[in-house]
């Protein structure tokens, strides 16, 4: 069954959420701005027992929130954002149970097995979580990095995913064209991932209510979990409360 996984995003060392596709180097187009700290993010989430979250670091100037947030709930979230094979180990040391890694895997554009293999070198398949997060172009859907602005030659596709599913323990997927947008998910991306990931998935983009978990639900078969963002009540939003998503994994 598709379970509810929940985020901090942190951007110029806040609790952010952003528009995803509105990123680049001078900021971003901004849904909310915390006056908490990522620790106390990750303390809610741990008192809730809510597993399979991420913490991700939009962009620099985010390591100490990051560290405060794995530092209070050790082993109960992910952390993302600018890993790779050298500093990979301080964040699972760290309390990270897993590492999200993108754009350390590509070079020009051009997805580097050789970079893939060292990474697993230090993390081990089972702590290691590929982030395919995509763009829409007329191939259908490529992974973008750096921040989602640079979109390069991988395709999301059944090929690549199964390709790539042997060397992660899951994988985290934004649709970054309607991230942060409140308006629907990509239900045909969600459906890809229900139909061709062989380990688990998270995705997350445009989720605005407690409907959207039924929907990821039917469309990939109960296998793609969820991510809710701005429309939660916690981050300012007003489609779905916290408490909602607690109820419906209890479910």
């Amino acid at each position: 069954m598709t379970q509810f996984r929940p985020c901090i995003d942190l951007h110029q060392g806040q609790v952010k959420q952003i528009v995803g596709g509105s990123l680049n180097d001078s900021g971003a187009e901004t849904n909310f701005v915390s006056t908490h700290d990522a620790a106390y993010y990750a303390e809610l989430y741990k008192t809730h027992q809510l597993l399979g979250g991420h913490v991700i670091a939009l962009g620099p100037g985010n390591q100490e929130q990051a560290l405060k947030a794995l530092a209070a709930w050790p082993g109960g979230l992910q952390f993302g954002g600018g890993v790779n094979n050298r500093n990979a180990e301080m964040f699972l040391q760290a309390g990270a149970s897993h590492v999200i890694v993108t754009s350390y895997l590509f070079a020009d554009g051009q997805f580097s097995w050789e970079k893939l293999e060292a990474i697993k070198q230090v993390t081990g398949v089972d702590r290691l979580i590929l982030d395919l997060s995509c763009r829409r172009t007329e191939s259908g859907w490529q992974i973008a990095t750096d921040r989602w602005q640079t979109i390069t030659d991988t395709v999301v596709n059944a090929e690549t995913l199964t390709e790539l599913a042997s060397h992660c323990a899951e994988f985290l997927i934004h649709a970054a064209d309607v991230e942060g947008l409140q308006g629907g998910i990509d239900e045909a991306l969600v459906k890809l991932l229900g139909d061709a990931c062989p380990i688990p998935v998270t995705y997350a983009g445009g989720a605005r209510s407690l409907d959207d978990l039924k929907l990821v639900d039917q469309l990939s078969g109960g296998k793609v979990d969820l991510t809710i963002g701005s429309a939660l009540d916690i981050f300012g939003g007003s489609g779905v409360t916290l408490d909602q998503c607690i109820q419906w994994n209890k479910r």
